[in-house]
């Protein structure tokens, strides 16, 4: 069983966060999560508004990782919720990738701020 330290939490926020973001996400589902592409080719098999359902599937995976290390749901949802606004924002064109990762990562910081102080 590996050790619930603040490193340890911190370290595994960073794991889920990678294999959200980069490992467990194909280039099919990075372009059309983005609500400004245009659906795939075949759109009777996938449908105009496609973009919604891989965002949030994206952001639930994430949701899912820091529910599972932090072992707090709340903190779950709310990181499921932030991580579909910010790839909102960056697929609408607000700010690329580098202040998208650091909005991901200040999320990660604050949800170990908030697992320390529920201790």
């Amino acid at each position: 069983m590996v050790e619930q330290t603040v490193l340890g939490v911190f370290f595994f926020l960073l794991v889920g966060h990678a294999l959200g973001d980069f490992a467990l996400q194909t280039d099919w589902m990075v372009r059309h999560k983005n609500h400004r592409e245009p659906p795939p080719e075949n759109s009777c098999r996938h449908p105009r508004h496609i973009w919604i359902h891989l965002l949030t599937a994206h952001a639930l995976v994430h949701g899912g990782a820091v529910a599972l290390t932090t072992g707090m749901v709340g903190l779950g949802i709310a990181e499921t919720l932030a991580h579909w606004l910010i790839d909102y924002g960056k697929s609408d064109g607000r700010y690329g990738f580098h202040v998208d990762q650091l909005l991901h990562l200040g999320c990660k910081a604050v949800w170990l701020m908030i697992w320390i102080v529920a201790g």
